[in-house]
């Protein structure tokens, strides 16, 4: 039988699952943008609203982080994991921000690649909500970094043909600046992901 020495602090998995939780709504609000006759200052808005709160979770670990003298893991790793949490966040604001402020949704639509950039954020932080609460009892967790580095591969490919798309011709030379800035967000989010997955695998494994 395997002894842990290690207590068992739930205010360090709360504050994961829940920084979690908000990517899911980053990427719900994201997906608003696909709708007809969207609110988009509304929804730049409330994506910084929830990247305020993000802000606020992440403020919250890096001190109990200080006060806790023996973590659940390293101190290191929990740090590490926080801070790539909100790193997504910020991606995700940005792209709401920058799609408002460039005025890119009074286009006739949007690159169809560029939602479908959106829809594997959103499968990423579906799954990535879902295996948080699991750092817990470290059990179950290969499958969510497995399939969170092959959404990915995914968000790459749709990348590459947003590009393609973009460097065409179908679009002025100014549109394509601002769409390709976007662009460079949407695809950093989603390495943002594979990168809080990779940091799972590296404490689940340390921990086993």
């Amino acid at each position: 039988m395997k002894f842990s020495f290690r207590p068992t602090e739930g205010a360090f998995y709360e504050l994961f699952t829940r920084a979690a939780q908000n990517l899911v709504r980053g990427t719900e609000l994201l997906n608003e943008l696909a709708l007809p006759g969207v609110d988009v200052q509304s929804v730049s808005e409330r994506l910084t609203e929830v990247e305020h709160d993000s802000d606020q979770i992440t403020h919250e670990l890096y001190k109990k982080i200080n006060s806790t003298f023996i973590t659940p893991f390293d101190r290191e790793d929990i740090y590490r994991l926080g801070s790539l949490l909100d790193d997504v966040m910020d991606h995700l604001e940005a792209v709401g921000n920058l799609l408002y402020l460039y005025g890119l949704t009074k286009l006739p639509s949007l690159p169809r690649e560029m939602h479908e950039l959106v829809n594997v954020l959103d499968q990423q932080a579906r799954l990535t909500a879902e295996a948080m609460p699991r750092l817990r009892s470290m059990r179950d967790l290969e499958d969510y970094w497995i399939e969170c580095n092959r959404l990915e591969n995914d968000g790459d490919q749709a990348y590459r043909m947003l590009l393609v798309r973009l460097f065409s011709g179908e679009y002025d030379a100014l549109t394509v600046l601002k769409m390709k800035e976007v662009a460079d967000e949407l695809e950093a989010a989603c390495d943002a992901f594979e990168h809080v997955a990779n940091t799972v695998e590296t404490i689940a494994v340390k921990e086993s």
